[in-house]
């Protein structure tokens, strides 16, 4: 049968989506796939919730995801990067990392605007622009690209480079 002319058929929109990895003690550890700007929260519960006894207060729950991340919960030793520390292996090969004001490496692509704050020479405002700069661009593919922020030249990205990481 075919359509009737003038008739409108219904096309199939597609949904922006994020794939995100979520691993450690959750019931069902692996990859989810999540409608574009989900929330940690979201993203733990496809992942069945935490297992009973599992303290995941250390995560930012109401976080918005991002495509491509790893979320680790309640892995002893490994910080999380929806903490917006390092993975444990620590900073790329061939550069030692100073760490932050306390001495954290700070993800760039899941820091809060609090942990950029710790980022030597990086205030409110800048941290700010950071997040605005990714919440325009996406991730952070390299720390090279923070230089892309308006106000960061390179005396700035000097200070800032060994404390952050993607």
């Amino acid at each position: 049968m075919s359509p009737v002319a003038g008739t409108a058929t219904a096309t199939p929109t597609a949904t922006p989506t994020v794939v995100v990895d979520v691993e450690g003690k959750v019931a069902h550890p692996g990859v989810q796939t999540l409608p574009a700007g989900s929330r940690v929260y979201e993203a733990l519960a496809a992942a069945g919730g935490a297992l009973p006894g599992v303290d995941a207060t250390a995560l930012d729950l109401a976080r918005l995801v991002t495509d491509g991340e790893q979320l680790r919960v309640g892995i002893a030793g490994e910080p999380s990067p929806a903490l917006g520390v390092a993975p444990s292996g620590g900073p790329p090969k061939g550069k030692r990392a100073k760490g932050g004001k306390g001495g954290t490496v700070v993800n760039l692509n899941t820091a809060t605007l609090e942990q950029l704050e710790s980022v030597p020479d990086v205030g409110p405002a800048m941290a700010q622009r950071i997040l605005d700069w990714r919440a325009a661009h996406g991730r952070f593919t390299s720390v090279a690209q923070l230089q892309e922020v308006r106000g960061i030249g390179e005396r700035k990205f000097a200070e800032m480079r060994d404390s952050v990481t993607v």
